[in-house]
């Protein structure tokens, strides 16, 4: 028995389990002296969400912000969150691209690495952990927990073993959903500790209420560090309160030596900062024992309450949990994390809404039945895969294999927008969110989204701008209100600017811009943006409400029915849109970025 360690996700998890991953670096920095002070074992600063929340909506380059709290953090050590082959984004990137982020990440301030693969695919584990390791940084491979008929103790304790054989410095049991019970995390706790002589770590989330016993339990039990967030970050789909477990285990054999004073003068300055983000706060900040049966994680019901809303939908949602259980089965029970939870709920959601059951299938579902992500964990549904991707051949190596090199082809593309090696990997996470982050930082024109929504009612006046945010369709726009005309005009013109690029909008209030009518729309009526409603055979439609990714065809082409001629992009999932009917395209109403709505004709075949 030994005194246990703590990590602390209040810099990374916490925030973007509870407000939406919005927490600025100006918030942070600081209480930084006193974090430090503590005596974590680590604190989770980098990853996940957070990358992309910085260069989407914060404007902040994420790999300043590394530098900044591991110079404000001089004796913690950093942790981040990694997707093994996937890194940060929602694709498989070349070994290249692979071990030239680890290698940046470690120079620029990460210490840990906890590495982990949607699938459980041992093999999308091989060149992080080769990466991080020589780098000589702690690799800590994660097992993504999950329940099904093909997943069990025996699974993951195997898995550890091929992880601690690999080169893993410790393992971790990633409860990303908050599905572990006391009695669950004795048994793999137990097993786990037989098999393996490195650290053994628990993440759980606290959605469902139970994290807490299951540390206690797994502690008793010999895990040797635990995660937890500062109490005024914690509980719902966060973490236990770090106060409280520090309490929980003072005075015994387990204590963890850090000083309750400190930590509770930490939570107080949060308490403070989090009332800034009240316009971000997850709805689902209770005990939400819903998972326990659909094994839907809490933020993940939060993304799909969005979603829905923003189609439309919400009173869909009962429908949308009952038919997550069901493609998950129809895809082999992946584990519901980062992509695959994106992946299977964003295919539910456009099995519910379209009516018919994969009727539209999602490139990344595709690529998934494909085995681009790996192995499935059990049997995929043979008549599904048939479905999306015909007769192809399903891959059986492991899928970086047939990738090639990237990292030169990356900075040719961006060009001279990238100052760095770092800029490069910005982009190739998030090609065209990075791309625009770079623009704008040459231009001087990074602005971060307000903390505070436009409330309704609003009239412009007065000779200065008004600037807000507006999300629609799952993408949210920068608006800022630069003039107007008089308020005596029957309809006089709004001049603005949609993320940069000047508009005009002829309404009567903004109210109109937004809230508007038939021919307003949600967001008014931008001069030569209208398009024809969808009425003949012909007229190619989109599914739900999107941004157009590609166009595939051009005025003149001849087509035949299901040929693919769109790919739009919805719920960060691209889906391809195909043809009608058979025949000549007469016109393409739609360019490559635009927004666009179902009943609209976006593309003519006649």
């Amino acid at each position: 028995m030994s005194k246990i360690q703590i990590t602390d996700t209040i810099l990374r998890d916490a925030h973007q389990s509870l407000i939406a991953t919005r927490m600025r670096t100006e918030d942070m920095l600081p209480i930084c002296g006193k974090l430090d002070e503590v005596g974590f074992w680590s604190l989770e600063v980098w990853g996940g969400a957070t990358f992309d929340a910085c260069l989407r909506f914060l404007k902040e380059d994420p790999w300043e912000r590394l530098r900044r709290l591991r110079s404000a953090l001089p004796n913690t050590r950093l942790q981040m969150l990694l997707r093994g082959q996937n890194l940060l984004g929602y694709r498989h990137y070349s070994d290249d691209v692979v071990s030239a982020f680890v290698r940046c990440a470690a120079d620029n301030g990460v210490d840990v690495f906890r590495i982990f693969d949607a699938l459980n695919d041992v093999r999308n584990f091989r060149v992080s952990v080769e990466a991080v390791k020589a780098a000589g940084k702690h690799a800590q491979g994660a097992i993504s927990y999950t329940t099904s008929p093909v997943h069990g103790t025996p699974q993951f304790v195997n898995m550890a073993k091929q992880l601690q054989s690999m080169g893993c410095d410790s393992i971790a049991i990633k409860d990303m959903a908050g599905l572990l019970t006391p009695a669950a995390t004795a048994e793999l706790v137990i097993a786990l500790k037989e098999v393996i002589t490195v650290p053994l770590q628990l993440h759980s989330h606290a959605t469902t209420g139970l994290a807490s016993m299951c540390q206690h339990k797994a502690v008793e039990l010999g895990c040797d560090r635990i995660d937890t967030a500062i109490s005024t970050f914690s509980g719902g789909t966060s973490h236990p309160p770090t106060e409280t477990m520090v309490a929980a285990f003072r005075g015994t054999p387990y204590d963890t030596g850090l000083d309750l004073t400190l930590l509770q003068e930490i939570g107080y300055y949060f308490y403070e900062v989090r009332k800034k983000y009240r316009a971000f706060e997850s709805e689902f900040t209770g005990i939400d024992t819903r998972v326990q049966v659909n094994q839907i994680p809490g933020g993940m019901i939060s993304n799909l309450a969005n979603q829905l809303r923003e189609q439309g939908a919400l009173e869909r949602m009962n429908d949308v949990l009952n038919e997550i259980p069901r493609v998950r089965e129809d895809l082999g029970y992946p584990p519901l994390v980062t992509p695959t939870s994106q992946i299977v709920g964003t295919q539910a959601v456009l099995n519910v809404l379209t009516g018919a059951r994969y009727k539209n299938i999602t490139n990344e579902v595709k690529y998934y039945l494909q085995g681009r992500y790996g192995k499935a964990p059990g049997t995929v549904n043979s008549i599904v895969r048939q479905q999306a991707i015909g007769n192809e051949d399903v891959i059986d190596c492991r899928p970086a294999d047939l990738l090639r090199n990237e990292m030169e082809s990356l900075q040719e593309e961006i060009g001279a927008r990238a100052k760095s090696e770092e800029d490069v990997l910005s982009y190739a996470m998030f090609p065209e969110v990075g791309r625009k982050f770079l623009e704008e930082r040459e231009a001087g024109t990074l602005i971060p989204e307000p903390l505070e929504p436009l409330s309704g009612g609003a009239e412009f006046c007065g000779p200065s701008p008004v600037e807000f945010n507006v999300t629609m369709h799952g993408e949210t726009y920068h608006i800022k209100v630069t003039g107007t005309g008089h308020k005596t005009q029957n309809q006089r013109p709004f001049y603005l600017s949609v993320d940069g690029v000047p508009e005009e909008i002829l309404v009567e209030t903004l109210d109109e811009m937004f809230i508007g009518g038939e021919e307003g729309g949600a967001t008014g009526q931008a001069k030569g943006s209208k398009r024809p409603k969808a009425k003949q055979p012909g007229d190619v439609t989109a599914s739900m409400p999107g941004t157009i990714v590609d166009v595939l065809v051009k005025e003149g082409d001849e087509v035949k029915e299901g040929d693919p001629v769109l790919i739009t992009e919805a719920m960060k999932m691209e889906t391809e849109v195909q043809a009608p009917i058979s025949g000549k395209v007469v016109a393409v109403n739609v360019s490559k970025g635009d927004s666009v709505n179902p009943d609209e004709t976006l593309v003519e075949i006649d």
